[in-house]
């Protein structure tokens, strides 16, 4: 008996053909957590179908097919029909319906024909292979008119008779002529969609500063606002070039934690009071939100002689200064209780010495080196 021979209990499971649908296919996907739950056709009715990168929509199923996540489907089109791959269904599509506070009526609904034929996928394939030829062609055609636009994807529709072009442009643009042009060249009907920098960089994709892939184009659906306001409240320099993605806009991740910095902060003292003492004035410099610290300077514009504060005796000093009276010291440290600064290790280590090699000193060295004469002349 060889070793082929042998099976282990449990490994026909490790060998098992790999599934039709793999999670991170596609963009923006969701993760059925109800996928254990048994089928039940009456929440098969509506299921949602995803597209070319974020594009989605939910479909009627009228013929009640058994889709499951990963199927390639035809569905109904304005004309023709589309070709698509489910992303959802059963009871979680009632539960997104829910969350994104939609009530569409059924009846309204665009409707999924059937699962995809061989024939179905062929004319896809062949429409997929046209969007690069034709996305170059109409930059080409965008520039020669003379209109200020980009045009950054084309998604052509299943059946190849309808194409979208996603296009930015900072200004209103008149694209009547450019339809024209392109309908009389590539022989199909034209749509023109507009998107922002960063629905583009959710399109293309790519990698952070963070190393994982862009949230963009993995789950963020709603493109919020964010301003240096979000940069501000988590105390966080103003460098553009450090706050900015690969969209040139400011990071969606600047709202991940924005909650958190503004429940922390909302029983602070305000930090535009300058504290005064009896041996001058203090003034704010930077804070540690979690850890509940204020730094102190007592220069105005220069961070000199940096004095880390706990937020109670910064409240009890300010107090304390609406009386008329001003204490001698900043802070009053007990014995046995050091106050905990942080992590902030530019204040805590000299820049000077901390680069400093760690070898002997230079008396030892000086006395090294009569010894070396000394064996030298014994040789």
């Amino acid at each position: 008996m060889t070793n082929e021979d042998i099976q282990v209990p449990g490994s026909e499971e490790l060998h098992q053909p790999e599934t039709k649908y793999r999670c991170g296919e596609n963009k923006l996907d969701e993760f059925n957590w109800l996928g254990e739950l048994p089928y039940d056709h009456r929440f098969n009715e509506v299921v949602e179908v995803r597209f070319k990168n974020t594009r989605k929509g939910f479909y009627r199923n009228i013929n009640d097919l058994k889709l499951e996540m990963g199927d390639v489907v035809a569905v109904e089109a304005s004309p023709g029909h589309d070709i698509g791959r489910v992303s959802m269904t059963g009871y979680l599509v009632h539960d997104q319906l829910k969350r994104m506070k939609v009530r569409p009526v059924v009846d309204e609904l665009k409707k999924v024909y059937r699962k995809a034929k061989p024939v179905d996928l062929q004319k896809w394939e062949e429409a997929k292979k046209l969007e690069v030829h034709t996305m170059l062609r109409s930059r080409k055609i965008a520039e020669e008119i003379g209109l200020n636009m980009k045009i950054g994807d084309v998604e052509y529709q299943g059946d190849k008779t309808k194409a979208i072009f996603y296009y930015l442009a900072d200004e209103r643009v008149d694209f009547r002529q450019l339809i024209k042009v392109l309908a009389d060249e590539f022989r199909i009907r034209i749509e023109m969609r507009q998107i922002g920098a960063r629905q583009e960089a959710g399109r293309i994709g790519g990698i952070g500063t963070c190393g994982r892939e862009l949230c963009c184009s993995t789950y963020i659906t709603n493109f919020m606002s964010v301003t240096t306001t979000h940069a501000r409240y988590q105390d966080l320099s103003l460098n553009p070039q450090k706050l900015a993605g690969q969209c040139g806009k400011l990071k969606c991740c600047l709202n991940f934690e924005l909650d958190s910095y503004l429940d922390a902060q909302r029983e602070f003292p305000h930090r535009e009071i300058p504290l005064e003492l009896a041996g001058g004035t203090a003034y704010f410099q930077k804070m540690e939100v979690h850890k509940g610290i204020y730094w102190y300077s007592s220069d105005q514009r220069m961070a000199v002689n940096l004095t880390p504060v706990p937020v109670a005796r910064v409240r009890e000093i300010q107090q304390l200064n609406r009386k008329g009276v001003k204490p001698d010291k900043l802070i009053v440290i007990p014995e046995n209780q050091p106050l905990n600064v942080g992590s902030d290790l530019l204040l805590q280590n000299s820049g000077l010495s901390r680069f400093e090699s760690k070898s002997a000193p230079r008396e030892n060295r000086g006395k090294r080196r009569p010894q070396r004469r000394r064996n030298e002349n014994s040789k």
